[in-house]
């Protein structure tokens, strides 16, 4: 598991900008969405194109957090990478310049539909209930890049708690794109994974100062069941 623990300029730097370390002191469970990004076999498999051996180690963490949503009244979203030859032409950029054109076409296979590498990993705990969202983009947030934002406005969330991997890349796109688009946006820090423990660390940390919370997997939990005995002295 990746350290988890926020280095000191990005508590002082969150401090500094709100007089206090958490942005997002509580959590209302019916308006709050789990959303797990790009858990797929092509980032968890052994040997695949983009194997993040870490990411196997998250699995228990995100099945806990989805088990606790969903047993307080919000939603749990799976979203995909997925991609097609469409985008090699419509994110050029992306495949020809900053991915590289030679593992351009084993990549893009893997992330396409029907491929065994665009498929969840087999140990999520997946329900029927749960909501399955495609992306084209790093950021499921991206307008266009996925309907995740309609299927969430439409339960009426308001709050996301971000998952998933590669910590630094498609989970913090989502979780920045997602407070641009008005949500109360959580990064799970032992329930996101990347590469190295430096990248993950940076990605939290600049998160935190500027777009909104990290939290442990224990204390959204907390935070969750929190809300529970309040609504139970009531």
């Amino acid at each position: 598991m990746h350290p988890t623990g926020l280095p000191k300029y990005a508590v002082d730097g969150a401090i500094r900008r709100r007089g206090r370390l958490h942005a997002i002191e509580s959590l209302n469970p019916a308006r709050t969405a789990l959303v797990v990004i790009d858990m797929q076999n092509v980032f968890l498999q052994e040997g695949s194109p983009a194997e993040t051996p870490m990411a196997r180690a998250i699995v228990p963490n995100i099945n806990r957090l989805a088990d606790v949503v969903r047993s307080r009244g919000g939603p749990v979203a799976w979203v995909q990478m997925t991609h097609d030859k469409s985008d090699l032409d419509s994110w050029s950029v992306f495949y020809d310049n900053i991915f590289g054109p030679e593992r351009t076409p084993t990549i893009n296979a893997w992330l396409s539909k029907g491929h065994e590498g665009q498929a969840l990993w087999p140990d999520l705990d997946v329900r029927d209930d749960d909501l399955i969202v495609e992306k084209n983009r790093f950021s499921a947030f991206l307008p266009g890049s996925s309907n995740i934002a309609e299927l969430l406005s439409g339960r009426g969330i308001d709050t996301v708690l971000i998952t998933g991997t590669l910590t630094h890349v498609c989970s913090e796109s989502s979780a920045r794109d997602a407070m641009m688009m008005n949500y109360k946006a959580v990064m799970v820090s032992d329930a996101n994974a990347a590469p190295a423990d430096e990248e993950h660390i940076a990605s939290l940390a600049s998160f935190v100062q500027v777009f909104g919370d990290v939290y442990s997997t224990d204390e959204v939990i907390d935070l969750l069941n929190a809300r529970k005995s309040e609504d139970a002295a009531e």
